[in-house]
């Protein structure tokens, strides 16, 4: 394990376990074990993600996958709703512009979660609305909107639920059949515990629908491809990262022994936990409601601090956080726990932190 404690929204440290299977000579990726291997990751990523669907597996960033999301399920012209509660609804919002949607930005402050009637009303004054965009968990503000209120929504319509909960999944509640959404992505370098490099998109019924007229240009991200081979061969149409594809069948196995439950109620026990110290340490909590702060990471700010300069001292003593990003860039710390982290270490985090605030004091 690394010296350093990475208290980041991601990339995480990686276990001692996973770190051997990435340090061991691979497989090729068109043999009977590494067939076998896909399946299995199929199978657990379905129970992850909650679906009976096939989950593909791209070697990609997440931001591979949003991109994926946005080039098969719709065409140019296509009025799509952005729904952008920090940067990374942002992002999303950009990568539609760049491909011709015509997109509708509904954009909050940060720290707050999107209003349903602003949704209702954009739904209700565009008739020909194709698709919704949103962020599950918020990493740049540490907002976690509320999706299923969202497939309540469009279950009953044409509109597509495309759902970012690369940094959400796993470790707060998501449920993509029930929530009836449509296309939801996510990443390895989150609570995966494996570094980046692939993505994950589960499809709806629905959204295959929407695959067969979309016109956008796609060639490495075309998920019918991913399909095509996956039903053909278990297999990818293109060599995949394939240490991360075996690390990533044991980190599958892991979740899955451990429980999806039992993971969401640990890391909410352990934000809960950093958030009652922060607090003592006089720093504010930048989401407001319970409801809306993911398990993800705490955002915290406090005034007269010189949050930078507290990072880069952090840093220094083997503990690495994020800052803000945005209008919170100067101000804000950003303390994740998606790794495997006790709370000895996070006791052990604050003493040292405690003692870099007062020297700004």
């Amino acid at each position: 394990m690394s010296s350093k404690l990475l208290l980041t929204p991601g990339p995480t440290n990686i276990p001692e376990e996973y770190l051997e299977i990435l340090g061991s000579d691979i497989i090729h990726h068109r043999t009977p074990k590494f067939r076998e291997i896909m399946k299995e990751n199929n199978e657990n990523l379905k129970k992850v993600f909650k679906t009976t669907n096939d989950v593909a597996i791209l070697t990609s960033s997440g931001t591979g996958s949003m991109e994926a999301a946005i080039v098969n399920f719709f065409s140019k012209g296509d009025k799509v709703l952005a729904i952008n509660t920090g940067y990374f609804g942002d992002r999303f919002r950009k990568i539609g512009e760049i491909y011709g949607l015509n997109m509708i930005n509904l954009q909050y402050e940060f720290g707050e979660s999107y209003n349903l009637d602003d949704v209702k009303k954009v739904i209700a004054e565009n008739p020909d609305l194709k698709g919704i965009l949103a962020t599950h968990s918020e990493t740049s503000v540490g907002i976690l909107n509320n999706i299923k209120a969202l497939g309540d929504l469009t279950k009953n319509t044409e509109i597509l639920l495309v759902v970012d909960t690369i940094s959400g999944l796993v470790v707060n509640e998501f449920d993509f059949d029930g929530w009836h959404i449509d296309v939801a992505i996510a990443g390895s370098q989150k609570a995966f515990l494996i570094p980046p490099g692939l993505a994950f998109v589960a499809v709806s019924d629905k959204a295959k629908k929407a695959m067969e007229t979309s016109d956008l240009p796609k060639y490495y991200f075309d998920l019918k491809q991913y399909e095509k081979y996956f039903d053909a061969s278990a297999e990818t149409p293109y060599t995949p990262a394939i240490a991360l594809i075996l690390a990533l069948n044991q980190s599958l196995k892991d979740l899955v022994k451990n429980g999806i439950e039992n993971t969401i109620n640990q890391k909410r026990d352990l934000r809960k936990y950093v958030e009652e110290k922060a607090q003592k340490l006089g720093f504010k909590l930048l989401v407001k409601n319970e409801e809306n702060r993911t398990n993800t990471l705490i955002s915290i700010y406090r005034e007269g601090i010189i949050i930078k300069s507290v990072i880069s001292a952090l840093e220094e003593k083997g503990y690495t956080v994020t800052g803000g990003k945005g209008k919170y860039a100067e101000s804000l710390m950003r303390i994740g726990i998606l790794g495997q982290i006790s709370k000895e270490q996070i006791d052990d985090f604050f003493v040292i932190f405690e003692k870099e605030i007062k020297k700004q004091l």
